[in-house]
């Protein structure tokens, strides 16, 4: 049974923001650090239905933050407390800044009005990065979560984004992790209790409901 659609007071557009999480061709490209990750995010059709939900975004004039995780070629600034960053740092693809692997990558647009976060440390975008502060001067109170991975940094992001007092949305069909199956208990059995779960489509058809003001 499909999930039932995000009450249309929490996609008001005057007060959502859309976060697309480490959707970077050094990540989900074909040529990325992580193939298998990169892989399920195109099979499971979740990078079309960000870029679905980033073009809808668009026309409903909600504005869209793009997070992108990467790194100094010197490694300044980035954490090496856990085994996953250590492993990072032998990957054949490095998300270093300034290369095409920390662009955002095809098929998602990126508008004019967007804004593009970039962090050098740790697991999540709100974590310890000014986002909060620019979140809030956006005057957001809904934050709709996209991205990879639902190992890792989404559900990282889901509870930051709750902790900090803000209304997550997760559109289940929207996010990747691996293998597959995970991304499917993650969310029913962790995200589901923190955030409301719902599917790219219903988000853009509550956008499409809320007229665009200005």
């Amino acid at each position: 049974m499909a999930p039932p659609d995000p009450p249309a007071e929490r996609l008001d557009p005057a007060t959502t923001v859309l976060l697309t999480v480490e959707c970077q061709r050094g990540v989900v490209g074909p040529d990325g650090a992580l193939p298998e990750l990169a892989a399920a995010a195109r099979a499971s059709g979740a990078l079309v239905n960000i870029a679905r939900l980033v073009a809808g975004a668009h026309d409903a004039g909600v504005q869209v933050v793009h997070a992108v995780a990467e790194r100094r070629p010197d490694g300044r600034g980035a954490s090496r407390n856990a085994r996953l960053f250590r492993a990072a740092e032998r990957l054949p693809v490095q998300q270093l800044t300034g290369t095409r692997a920390v662009r955002v990558a095809d098929p998602i647009p990126v508008g004019d009005a967007d804004l593009v976060v970039r962090r050098l440390h740790g697991l999540s975008p709100l974590a310890g990065t000014g986002v909060d502060a620019l979140l809030r001067n956006l005057g957001c109170r809904t934050l709709v979560v996209t991205g990879v991975s639902a190992n890792v940094a989404v559900p990282n992001t889901v509870f930051d984004a709750v902790n900090l007092g803000y209304t997550a949305v997760v559109p289940a069909d929207a996010i990747a992790g691996v293998p597959a199956d995970y991304t499917a208990a993650m969310v029913s059995h962790t995200l589901a209790l923190v955030a409301t779960v719902t599917t790219a489509e219903a988000v853009l058809r509550g956008w499409r409901s809320t007229p665009r003001s200005g």
